[in-house]
């Protein structure tokens, strides 16, 4: 269960309460940071450094915590390829120095979270993991991570197009420099399966996205940006929380000179929820107030949890699978759609391009590189449209790929 939103809003001390209420009810539960900020710790009230080396840190029976390290998951099998990319620079007239600064692993953050996360999916010792991701930019980089790099690395592999294209032995005995090694491709085919299974996982029914907000226009604004570009990963969201709701004068007993100032915050954060419950609609939301001072360790974090008012996320448990929002193939009269729910889009926001195998997706400034299945391979693109939040690409059998 994955938490993100705009900075500020609150979405580490939401996913924190979440993580606490689940350990107290039984479920056992991990709660890890991707955030590089950190703030994990402070909304826990306990020092969460060593985790990033050691492991999880036991918080509470049922509760432990962890903060991801880029060094922790990533330097051992990087430091290989990186000599193998310093060596071939050499080769070619770079100096060491530069070089050095050259090779540095550009996400290695990302790829590590990713990593830690599915080595502690594996460990089987936790029913839960909830997870406080950095803010929405980060959090659609660290998304569309798994997918991306897997293709990469997939046309780096021996027996692929792209290694026979760039790595002919003929041309690198002429340029002077070595060819990739057993132990760098044994690396590359490490990463490219861990990048698959990352996808499958986190595209999968027992992993969703919970977008936290504030009912302010310009929140909840990115909120709906981050909902598009979640759908264009393949990503489910299956919940929508508003954070820091301010009490009315009522509820404080304050008839003086505040009480003006609250009934004017109260009447614009009314509509702010209802266009949050408009825009997301069908989505449950959930509404958190602004407390008296800040929640932090785990008994205000689990008070918190007790005051959120769940909607209709009050019947679901934490372990129930999410509808997930795939893609979808289907049969046609003249051959087949490809179907992507992409919310809050138009057609003229919508990029395609069909290369080879893959279809290119972009949608703003994010993009995706879809591998089509086999039956979509042996047919052209006859078109596309968008509709009430889906996009639909039609595709008809190529004459010469189907045989008669």
């Amino acid at each position: 269960m994955l938490f993100t939103g705009k900075g500020g809003v609150g979405k580490t001390t939401t996913a924190a309460a979440t993580a606490v209420a689940s350990a107290r009810s039984g479920v056992r539960t991990l709660v890890m940071s991707t955030d590089a900020a950190h703030s994990l710790g402070d909304a826990l009230d306990r020092d969460l450094t060593a985790t990033a080396i050691g492991g999880p840190a036991l918080i509470e029976p049922g509760l432990a915590a962890l903060q991801v390290s880029g060094r922790r998951h990533v330097d051992g099998s990087w430091g290989i390829v990186r000599r193998y990319l310093v060596e071939t620079l050499g080769a070619l007239g770079v100096d060491p120095v530069v070089a050095e600064e050259m090779t540095s692993l550009p996400g290695a953050e990302e790829i590590a979270a990713l990593l830690e996360l599915r080595e502690q999916v594996d460990s089987g010792e936790w029913e839960l993991i909830v997870v406080d991701c950095a803010p929405t930019a980060e959090t659609l980089r660290l998304l569309a991570l798994p997918e991306n790099l897997a293709w990469h690395l997939n046309r780096m592999l021996p027996g692929t197009a792209g290694i026979r294209r760039a790595a002919r032995p003929a041309a690198a005995a002429a340029l002077g420099i070595p060819l990739p090694g057993p132990e760098i491709v044994d690396v590359v085919r490490g990463w490219y399966a861990a990048m698959l299974e990352i996808h499958r996982l986190l595209a999968s029914a027992s992993a969703s996205v919970r977008l936290v907000t504030t009912p302010e226009s310009v929140v909840i604004a990115e909120a709906r940006r981050t909902w598009t570009s979640l759908s264009l990963y393949g990503y489910a969201v299956d919940a929508v929380y508003v954070n820091k709701i301010l009490p009315t004068p009522a509820e404080t007993g304050d008839d003086g000179s505040a009480a003006a100032w609250l009934h004017s915050w109260n009447a614009a954060q009314a509509r702010g929820i209802d266009e949050v419950v408009v825009s997301f609609a069908g989505l449950p939301v959930v509404t958190s107030p602004y407390l008296d001072r800040e929640p932090i360790g785990p008994d205000a974090l689990a008070d918190l949890a007790a005051r959120l008012v769940l909607g209709d996320l009050a019947d679901r448990s934490p372990l129930d699978p999410v509808d997930v929002a795939a893609m979808t193939v289907e049969r046609t009269a003249d051959g087949y759609a490809l179907g992507l729910r992409l919310p809050f889009t138009s057609a003229d926001e919508v990029g395609l391009q069909r290369r080879d195998n893959d279809l290119l997706l972009t949608v703003g400034e994010h993009r995706r590189i879809v591998t089509l299945p086999s039956v979509l391979r042996r047919c052209d693109v006859a078109g596309a449209r968008v509709r009430s939040g889906t996009l639909t690409v039609a595709f008809v059998p190529d004459p010469a790929q189907w045989p008669r």
